[in-house]
C-alpha cells in the first residue's frame, strides 16, 4: 500500500445478503467516482458474498 494523501477516505463495507457491515478499507476517491464492491468472506453468513460500500 502506498502512501495515503489527502484523496484517500476510510469506506465501509457491508455485505449485500444480510447488510451487515464487516470491512473497512481505504478508496481514492479522486481516481475511483463509483462506489467500491469487492467479493469477501461474510463471518454472518459464513460464505463468500459481494459487499458493496455504504454511507
Amino acid at each position: 500500500m502506498g502512501i495515503k494523501g489527502k484523496n484517500d477516505r476510510m469506506v465501509v463495507l457491508a455485505c449485500e445478503d444480510c447488510k451487515e457491515r464487516n470491512y473497512t478499507t481505504v478508496k481514492n476517491k479522486k481516481n475511483i467516482k463509483e462506489r467500491l464492491e469487492l467479493s469477501k468472506y461474510c463471518p454472518t453468513c459464513k460464505k463468500h458474498t459481494n459487499h458493496k460500500e455504504t454511507k
